[in-house]
Formats: structure tokens, C-alpha cells, sequence
């Protein structure tokens, strides 16, 4: 028996600095969107964990002093800074692999997605700096899982067989938990 799919629409628009964009996505869509969230959860999930339980303690000062300087990466100073202030290189040591392991957690279980999605965004653009190589284009594939994450973010992924649209609509007295706090839409989703 072949699967049956709806080929029903969604409507996209949003409206930037006086330019509207609008769309219509095929119902699969939010398939991919899906397969996003848990591929990028597990890659980070499976990246923190095997850091955390490594014979080695995971350290972060030698990938912060010595990455930026060898590759032209115009934050050099920046993560030559990082490199050098102990605290950092400490915080950066435990941050690193726990912020993966529970980023792709928050991801696997769509919970926090948004929240979760905005971090593993954030170290995906200091790993492009980190990284920085541009000698095929200034594309390559930290940038690329970059926006994945702010992809996964901005379509909900959360919402999508995950905790957070249970989490969103839980009534309190009468309203959802995201109409009581509305703040925690930047959170959730």
C-alpha cells in the first residue's frame, strides 16, 4: 500500500526593512524540517557526549590560542584573547561540550527549540571564525549548519513532534503557558 501524503499548502510572509516575502510551502515541508532538528540534535548530542566521557578532558586553549592566527580569520585578536585569559579557556572547556551535549538534547526532544537552535546558531558562527576558510568561497559547512539551526528556529521545529507544543499550549488558568508568558515564544517552538 503507497503512502498517502496531504498536498496541502502553508502560507509564509514576513515583511523586512519595507520588503515582503511571501510563499507557499508543500505540506512535506514540515518533514524536512523535522529531519533538520533531530540530524543537527544528534550531531551535537553525539559531539558533546563523546567530549564529556573522552579519556582526555576536553580543552579548549589550544583550538582558541593557535586556529585564528594560522588562517587569516579577521577575529584573530578576538579568539587570541580568548586563548590567552584563563577564565575563558576554562569557561570555553566546560561550555563547549556540555552546551553541544544539551543543545542536541533540547533538539532530539524539540524542547527549548528555539533557545537551543539560537546556541548551536551561535557556536556554528564561532566555529565558522574559528574555521575560517575561505580559499573555496566563504560558504563552507559551519556556516551552512549555522543557518540549519536559525532554519530549525524559525519554522518551529519544536512544534513538530516535539515537547515544546505541549509545553506552549499547558493551561494555566484558563490561558496556554506562551498567551500568560508570552516572552517564552522566543524560547519554545
Amino acid at each position: 500500500m503507497a503512502a498517502k501524503f496531504e498536498t496541502g499548502v502553508n502560507e509564509l510572509e514576513s515583511r523586512v526593512g519595507g520588503v515582503t516575502v511571501h510563499a507557499k510551502v508543500h505540506s512535506l515541508s514540515a518533514w524536512f524540517v523535522l529531519a533538520l532538528r533531530l540530524m543537527m540534535g544528534f550531531a551535537f548530542a553525539y559531539s558533546g557526549f563523546t567530549k564529556l566521557v573522552a579519556a582526555e578532558p576536553f580543552g579548549a586553549g589550544g583550538y582558541l590560542a593557535n586556529v585564528a592566527a594560522a588562517n587569516g580569520n579577521p577575529l584573530a585578536p578576538v579568539f587570541a584573547w580568548m586563548g590567552a585569559t584563563p577564565w575563558f579557556v576554562e569557561f570555553a572547556s566546560v561550555a563547549v561540550p556540555w552546551g553541544e551535549l544539551l543543545i542536541g538534547l533540547g533538539l532530539l526532544v524539540g524542547l527549548m527549540t528555539r533557545l537551543a537552535a539560537f546556541f548551536g546558531a551561535l557556536m556554528m558562527l564561532m566555529f565558522y571564525f574559528g574555521n575560517w576558510e575561505v580559499a573555496h568561497g566563504v560558504i563552507n559547512g559551519d556556516f551552512a549548519y549555522m543557518l540549519v539551526f536559525l532554519s530549525v528556529a524559525a519554522f518551529a521545529g519544536g512544534r513538530i513532534l516535539g515537547l515544546d507544543r505541549y509545553v506552549e499550549n499547558y493551561d494555566v488558568d484558563g490561558e496556554t503557558l506562551v498567551e500568560r508568558y508570552p516572552a517564552l515564544a522566543y524560547v519554545l517552538g
